[in-house]
């Protein structure tokens, strides 16, 4: 199947799912689903949870037995956007196409539904199904949490706040979005392949992919911030100069960010050589995705 329509079947399988979800809020509290429903149900691009119901599939299980891992995913990742977007972090007005949480919600609503998302996530995982082996989901767990925590995401975050206005190193931006962009999508495989029965060895391998990959989504991220078109993108355009951010492009120049972002995806290619016995066209093709994109 062409990969395009491939993601976009994709894509709008899991904005219906995610529709359709129950987020259960007492009725003095309604404000709050409200708010979390805004941030959720803008129009992402859902690469976290594709890639972790590809990568099952890749295993030959059926996506059902990954879903609620794959819609958790979705909504830690939202979760980073509402806090990222708030005026004490980036401040910004616009994500995804329309208003930020805290714009339309308040900064103090804004903040709890971030919250209200992760436990949401959390109480999704936790959920016994009978094809997963409870280790296996506990696992899986730890996987999401590790790249989240204080090892994760919210590392990366607080050096991308402490470096802001400074002259960084590249050592310090490349710990950045390995924290801050790479570490979700590591999981994303990660827990893909290990709901699917991959080893050791398989699992690192994919670790190393999602490393490269994540990296290669942020370069072209920065680019986009220069390049790219307000429509497209769905939020301002220089957002980055404006909060003076370290960024690639910053750092290394135009020229040299692109050439870096092909070496990514051609690093992440090779970490695939070793599981070639797997039909992974996906994800090669995912790769080259990255380099394309316009949004």
């Amino acid at each position: 199947m062409d990969f395009i329509l491939r993601m976009k079947q994709r894509k709008e399988q899991i904005d219906e799912i995610l529709n359709n979800l129950v987020i259960e809020t007492p009725v003095h509290a309604k404000v709050l689903e409200a708010a979390m429903r805004h941030s959720l149900l803008a129009k992402g691009k859902r690469l976290r949870p594709i890639l972790l119901l590809e990568t099952l599939q890749l295993f030959g299980k059926h996506e059902s037995m990954g879903m609620n891992f794959a819609l958790a995913l979705e909504m830690i990742h939202t979760f980073t956007l509402v806090h990222d977007d708030l005026p004490c972090m980036d401040d910004d007005d616009l994500r995804r196409g329309i208003p930020t949480c805290h714009k339309v919600f308040g900064e103090n609503i804004a903040l709890l539904a971030g919250d209200a998302l992760v436990f949401s996530a959390y109480e999704l995982m936790s959920k016994r199904r009978d094809d997963i082996d409870p280790a296996v989901g506990l696992a899986c767990i730890e996987d999401i949490s590790k790249a989240l925590g204080a090892q994760g995401v919210i590392a990366g975050q607080v050096v991308d706040l402490l470096s802001e206005g400074k002259t960084a190193s590249e050592e310090v931006l490349h710990f950045i979005h390995k924290h801050k962009t790479a570490d979700l999508m590591v999981a994303a495989l990660q827990v893909g392949a290990r709901l699917g029965g991959a080893d050791d060895d398989e699992l690192q391998s994919l670790r190393h992919y999602g490393e490269h990959i994540g990296l290669a989504f942020q370069m072209t991220d920065d680019l986009l911030d220069i390049e790219g078109q307000k429509d497209v993108l769905g939020k301002p355009i220089g957002s980055d100069v404006k909060s003076k951010k370290m960024t690639y492009p910053v750092l290394l120049g135009l020229a040299e960010t692109k050439s870096r972002a092909k070496t990514e995806c051609l690093q992440a290619q090779e970490a695939l050589k070793s599981i070639n016995y797997l039909p992974i066209s996906f994800l090669d093709d995912f790769s080259q995705y990255i380099l394309a994109r316009t949004y």
